[in-house]
């Protein structure tokens, strides 16, 4: 092929490219409202950046927040500085994450094995189930995913070539990973070059490139002035808050009651990873040819290691294991050719179908068998939501498919890509304004009452921050007293003196303690 022609092929394959992330990460950015905790917490974060001008420490409800480094909150300051407060704004940098992310994985395929695997891995990655809600979502995962894929593509090329300039890039991007989550974004590549090294028995050039001078020289000018400036403005609450309340913490217990058991990730696997779940497990089936490989030992490690450090994280959480997918977006491609049935992988996307398609029939019972008087509102309203429609969207979408699969002249690699972009419009147009409906438009039309009026509120038995953001005011996190207005739900109606109901909907209640 010639140089020129190659070219052109490229850039088919980046135009095809651009529409996939089109299609997937920024249709619908803004359809629906902030979800609690975590956007609500990183926007309202954002917010009050804003209105306090101050640019070095975050503040939630007022009060310090040392969950994550900074960077993620500047960008979506810069954000809601040039488009206004809205929730399009807030979640455009982790759109803008993704993006990069996607690109990264397909300049990396490409030196490696050309466009055509460049294309296909990006593309398993833009339209993956988890991924496509993680860089839909204001909080930081998108772009940590963005610099950890670029460390460890950078420190690969260094492996296979020598280049000073990968590892040097690998150190930048590994400093940015560190403003961004923190530490764990230098602890993946560390462990996972460690372990690859040890396995070829060659740790001397570990330690050459752990105590590469240069690297390490413009690792902390990009990472350590903002921590230094950190710990002068918030001495010891910040050490203790940052580094041992939400890293090491998270590791030895469960943080505010988000454990699991040690197969916590497998059932987040194989849905996260839909409707390419019949690729993965082609990768395991045929793990011992493909290890034969040196690339893919690397990235083999890459994986196991992220699933197998949060497995016995005493805090699960479902985006941790997001961590380890980009190297798996990779090895689906490689494995695709050794599927022995590529025809059965249809049957994954139609079994989460027909799971979407059941939920109306289970509701009834759900809502007879459970105790707790939110959760049967929440249930009510979503038998509400979920009806004829939902169902007639989900037949639509599995005629898509069905669709698909008969015509004999679409390639297999099409095929999935096909069965991706069904599911990214069945998520952006249908169940993320849908789960946003249910969940979030109550908080946010309490909390836009609440602006309207003027109202000051009381958060009882609930942690919603996104009310902060939408009201644009601070709440007290207590119980209410008689005469104040009190956000709760349902369960403490029983408990309250007098309460006149300012608003209610799906569980979510907004009274005044009358006197």
């Amino acid at each position: 092929m010639s140089l020129n022609s190659n070219k052109t092929e490229t850039l088919w394959f980046l135009a095809a490219l651009t529409v996939l992330i089109l299609t997937s990460f920024f249709f619908g950015l803004g359809s629906a409202p902030l979800f609690d905790v975590d956007e609500g917490a990183f926007s309202e974060a954002t917010r009050e950046m804003i209105v306090s001008k101050n640019y070095l420490t975050t503040y939630l409800n007022g009060a310090p927040r040392f969950d994550k480094p900074i960077l993620i909150y500047w960008l979506q300051l810069l954000s809601v500085k040039l488009l206004g407060c809205t929730e399009f704004a807030f979640r455009l940098p982790s759109a803008l994450a993704g993006s990069a992310w996607a690109a990264i994985i397909f300049i990396f395929v490409r030196k490696h094995t050309g466009n055509r695997q460049a294309f296909l891995a990006s593309a398993l990655m833009v339209l993956s189930f988890q991924v496509v809600v993680i860089t839909k979502a204001a909080i930081a995962d998108a772009l940590l995913n963005s610099f950890l894929a670029l460390t460890m593509f950078a420190l690969l090329q260094h492996i296979t070539t020598g280049s000073k300039n990968s590892l040097l890039l690998a150190f930048a991007a590994a400093g940015f990973g560190m403003l961004t989550k923190g530490p764990i974004a230098l602890l993946i590549p560390l462990a996972v070059s460690f372990l690859f090294y040890l396995q070829e028995g060659t740790l001397k050039k570990w330690i050459r490139i752990l105590f590469y001078p240069y690297g390490i020289l413009l690792f902390l000018c990009i990472a350590l002035p903002w921590y230094i400036l950190e710990y002068k403005d918030q001495g010891m609450a910040f050490i203790e808050g940052f580094f041992f309340k939400h890293n090491i913490s998270r590791f030895n217990t469960s943080y505010e009651g988000h454990s699991g058991s040690l197969l916590y990730y497998v059932p987040v696997l194989i849905i996260g990873m839909m409707p390419f779940t019949g690729v993965l497990f082609s990768v395991f089936l045929n793990v011992k040819k493909l290890l034969s490989d040196r690339t893919n030992r690397f990235l083999f490690i890459w994986f196991c290691f992220v699933f197998i450090f949060f497995s016995l994280s005493g805090t699960k959480l479902p985006h941790y294991v997001i961590y380890g997918y980009t190297p798996l977006f990779v090895l689906m491609t490689r494995a695709l050719p050794l599927s022995r049935h590529p025809e059965r992988f249809v049957i994954w996307p139609l079994m989460l179908l027909a799971i979407l398609a059941c939920i109306p029939y289970f509701l009834p019972i759900a809502i007879q068998k459970v105790d707790d008087v939110y959760i049967k509102a929440v249930l009510a309203g979503a038998s509400e939501l979920f009806g004829l429609k939902h169902i007639l969207i989900i037949i639509a979408a599995g005629v898509t498919l069905g669709i698909v699969q008969i015509i004999p002249k679409i390639s297999t690699s099409g095929k999935l890509i096909a069965y991706g972009i069904v599911l990214s419009f069945l998520i952006n147009m249908h169940l993320m304004p849908l789960a946003g409906q249910l969940l979030q438009k109550p908080v946010k039309d309490a909390a836009l009452m609440a602006k309207k009026e003027g109202y000051k509120i009381v958060m009882w038995d609930v942690y919603y921050p996104s009310f902060l953001l939408y009201s644009e005011s601070f709440a007290e996190e207590r119980a209410p007293k008689q005469g104040e207005i009190v956000l709760t739900t349902v369960n403490q109606l029983n408990t309250l003196k007098n309460p006149a109901i300012l608003y209610s909907k799906y569980g979510i209640v907004l009274a005044k303690l009358t006197r």
